[in-house]
């Protein structure tokens, strides 16, 4: 594995992995900004440029893109998250002129039609609205809000309908200027490739970018609370969790294998008791999201709504075992749950698309490339008292709850989290 650097005279950073035995390059641009770099009054802007972006520049329209990448047997695509927005290609190792230069072109020279404007407004809204009749997706933008509330950190990646509709061409195109700087840009790619071509490639395509702008960010500030959302369903969906860690804390690793060993997997302690001994829920799984600055863990699960008020002091039962020496996790459980994690991230070395993200999300976090050994070192690291640490820090501060479904008649969701299991 080669993995080299270069910082561009411009700010722009560009890193490489190169793969000889492969036949593909995997490579984008990844922009340092996101919905917690809006306020409230423009929530969905990012992810609205994320779309626009595709939809013609000074050289091609939108057809000609599509048309251009998919004649070479590319692929073409692009999200938006909370911190960063990504735009990606996969393409065979003779074609990298080509992907590089249409990315550039996108991110430099759209020109923001006011039809395409229109017409991607209608596309969003349509998935805006999809996403509210999908209620495992509603409950987690609750959970983010309830955890976040009144901060950019907690408002939909989506934005809202109103909102989106309300942006127009100058406020985009204001919106890019502002935030689509050189420094903020990393470059990354993986797979067959010359490193030192790349740099070229980059240096030449991007050569139209603003001046930086100002990049404060509002701080993560996690409060917490309870919600609930009663709706006509068969199902109950709720989300509960806590304050989690930020990316460079020094708990990470820890809290990783923290949330592989409570719901990580089939033999982790959220699906045995919960689903195989006690059947109350079909899906149950914990997750870590980790930012900059903060961090929200949390615990998914769909059940019955007369199973809500017993599922929800049992999940922060099972983390107050973890905290306690007595009914802490031993050896054996806390090993496998880091050779899950540890499996997880050699198996996606086999990805140039995986590799290629992971070096973007390096370098943006932590300016560097992360050896794949110093990584599973600090894995390899977590013992016992390391998770009775993380399970006593989650549980340090108020929890999050947010339920919807068949949830009218649940007790107050606050008093469940307190309940002893």
């Amino acid at each position: 594995m080669s993995i080299e650097v270069t910082e561009l005279i411009s700010g722009l950073r560009v890193v490489s992995d190169v793969m000889d035995t492969v036949e593909s390059v995997s490579l984008g641009a990844w922009v340092e900004v996101g919905t917690r770099d809006e306020d409230a009054r423009i929530n969905g802007m990012s992810h609205l440029l994320e779309h626009l972006a595709f939809k013609g520049t000074e050289r091609r329209d939108a057809k000609e893109i599509a048309e251009e990448i998919e004649a070479v047997g590319g692929q073409l695509n692009a999200y938006t998250a909370r911190e960063h927005t990504a735009y990606y290609a996969k393409i065979l190792k003779q074609d990298l002129e080509l992907a590089v230069d249409i990315i550039a072109d996108i991110l430099q020279h759209s020109v923001m039609d006011g039809d395409e404007l229109a017409r991607e407004q209608d596309v969003i809204v349509q998935e805006i609205n999809q996403s509210h009749d999908t209620p495992d997706d509603v409950v987690f933008d609750l959970f983010q809000e309830t955890a976040f509330p009144g901060q950019a950190l907690g408002r939909p990646v989506l934005g809202s309908a109103a909102l989106i509709r309300d942006m127009g061409r100058d406020a985009v195109l204001g919106y890019m200027k502002d935030h689509y700087s050189a420094p903020r840009i990393v470059f990354a790619a993986a797979g067959n490739l010359d490193h030192g071509r790349l740099v070229r490639l980059v240096e030449d395509a991007f050569d139209a970018l603003s001046e930086p702008a100002d990049g404060a960010r509002e701080p993560a500030h996690y409060v917490g609370g309870a919600f609930r959302e009663p709706r006509d369903l068969e199902q109950a969906h709720v989300l509960l969790g806590m304050k989690g860690v930020a990316f460079e804390d020094e708990d990470f690793h820890a809290a990783s294998v923290f949330s592989t060993l409570l719901g990580g997997g089939m033999s982790s302690r959220l699906f045995q008791e919960v689903r195989e001994k006690r059947g109350l829920a079909y899906s149950i799984y914990s997750y870590l999201s980790s930012y900059t600055d903060g961090g929200l863990f949390g615990v998914y699960a769909g059940t019955g709504g007369d199973d809500v008020g017993d599922l929800v002091p049992l999940v922060f039962g099972e983390i107050g075992k973890l905290a306690d020496g007595a009914g802490g996790a031993d050896d054996a459980e806390i090993a496998r749950a880091r050779t899950q994690i540890k499996a997880g991230i050699l198996m996606s070395l086999e990805s140039t698309a995986a590799r290629c993200e992971r070096l973007a999300r390096q370098m943006i976090v932590f300016k560097r490339p992360i050896p794949v050994d110093e990584t599973i070192a600090r894995i390899d690291a977590v013992d016992g008292a390391a998770i009775r640490r993380v399970a006593e820090r989650l549980l340090s501060g108020p929890p999050t709850v947010t339920a919807l479904g068949p949830v009218s008649d649940l007790e107050d969701l606050e008093k469940l989290a307190a309940a002893p299991s």
